[in-house]
């Protein structure tokens, strides 16, 4: 699942009429910097939903080589990270998916993570498993941090405190099923982590790479001067 459907507005004026995925970094498109890794790595299928500059982001996804591509209608309304799983349910299928932000990515730009994720991924221990960024090896993030995450591999969120070591990458394996079960109205996927993360049923892989988030003008700029110099 590819969420290509967000508004982009901090990414303004360079959204105004783009979709936010398909800004260029260093000559390539925010969401081929994702979609590139993922066909190396295997996939064969990618669900992809639009809304902002929805005709943009089909005609390009159409122009993707060696996957198959279906879209998610959101044009009525997004539905941001949870609500437009629970819409795209039935295009999803039962098994569980790789879930794709497409304002972040890793250099370098490989498939390594995603086969890691996927091996570390036992849904008999677990309902969901992020890909966890380092803030220390990160750019264009200036939060404080989103879990904790334990030497078993279980993540907590950080709650009250002040700080934690880890942000989330963008990069999930989710069971469909689990968002299916509310209706598709705009709901975030915190929705549904709450609960797993209360049941102690979410888990988290650290980064091996440099992450680069680029949410707004600046950190775009950022992550192609950090992408010119070091030639990832």
């Amino acid at each position: 699942m590819i969420l290509a459907a967000g508004l982009g507005t901090r990414m303004r004026p360079l959204t105004d009429t783009t979709a936010k995925p398909l800004i260029e970094v260093a000559g390539i498109r925010l969401m081929d910097r994702q979609i590139e890794p993922l066909i190396e790595a295997g996939v064969k299928r990618l669900v992809v939903n639009t809304h902002w500059c929805a005709d943009q982001v089909e005609a390009h996804s159409r122009g993707i080589g060696g996957v198959e591509v279906v879209f998610s209608d959101e044009r009525e309304e997004v539905l941001e990270t949870g609500g437009a799983i629970s819409k795209a349910a039935s295009l999803l299928g039962k098994d569980p998916i790789f879930v794709v932000n497409t304002d972040a990515f890793w250099a370098p730009g490989d498939s390594a993570p995603l086969k890691a994720l996927a091996d570390a991924y036992d849904p008999a221990n677990a309902d969901e498993i992020l890909l966890l960024a380092d803030r220390e090896r990160c750019l264009g993030f200036s939060g404080k941090g989103d879990f904790h995450l334990s030497d078993d591999g279980l993540i907590t969120h950080r709650g009250d405190d002040p700080s934690a070591a880890w942000a989330y990458a963008g990069l999930r394996i989710a069971k469909p099923a689990l968002y299916a079960e509310y209706p598709p109205e705009p709901f975030s996927a915190f929705r549904v982590w709450s609960g797993l993360l209360e049941k102690k049923r979410m888990q988290g892989l650290p980064l091996d790479r440099f992450w680069l988030h680029v949410g707004d003008p600046k950190s775009l700029k950022d992550a192609e001067m950090w992408l010119r110099c070091f030639g990832a």
